[in-house]
């Protein structure tokens, strides 16, 4: 399977903005964008006018990043969310929130999308009480996310938990920390997301 295996932290700094890519390191003075606060590369200080279709690619490729999808994936969710009844950018947002790995993060399960992913690879977490290994993993209203009984006791899993259990959590999950289940109790809008994009820039530049 195919991945980014370059520094993530260049992501966020050319993006301008925090991606959290690299769980808590990004709460701390050590985070890049805190430190060096352009974009890398030899002109990366330069001031540069962004044409039309630059913003829409920024605004594309900030939310894939994001999200730490590829761009085939990505491109698929948009033609889904295209499918879907009501604005496409909403929509798209609403599904890359969905993913399973998503999810873990939102949760406090993981420190950071790429770690949810891998733990869920790994199966740690189950779906209405049976095992899901695939980060991709769309869940949707009335679901049960759980970490999987023989997992909550791992060294690995406790410390996740100790480090990210303080997270706010978003208001469309209702999390039992005790019984280390999440339920999805109302599909994601637009205001539970704290991406600063334009997502109908996306849509412009598919439009084309």
């Amino acid at each position: 399977m195919a991945r980014y295996t370059d520094a993530v932290c260049k992501l966020c700094r050319r993006e301008g903005q925090k991606l959290f890519l690299k769980g808590a390191r990004c709460y701390t003075d050590k985070c890049a964008i805190t430190r060096r606060a352009y974009a890398p590369g030899q002109h990366g200080q330069g001031r540069k006018k962004a044409s039309e279709y630059g913003l829409q690619l920024r605004a594309k490729q900030m939310t894939r990043r994001y999200y730490g999808v590829l761009e085939g994936q990505f491109h698929h969710y948009y033609e889904m969310a295209t499918k879907m009844a009501g604005r496409s950018g909403d929509n798209l947002l609403i599904l890359l929130e969905s993913r399973l790995d998503n999810v873990v993060y939102r949760c406090g399960w993981a420190s950071s999308r790429a770690e949810a992913r891998q733990l869920v690879v790994h199966g740690h977490y189950t779906v209405n009480g049976k095992k899901v290994d695939i980060p991709s993993f769309l869940v949707k209203v009335g679901d049960v996310v759980a970490i999987k009984e023989s997992s909550r006791s791992s060294d690995k899993m406790k410390a996740v938990l100790e480090a990210n259990g303080a997270r706010p959590v978003v208001k469309w999950l209702d999390v039992n920390a005790n019984t280390a289940e999440a339920k999805v109790i109302a599909q994601p809008v637009r205001e539970d997301i704290d991406l600063e994009v334009d997502e109908t820039l996306i849509v412009e530049l598919y439009s084309k």
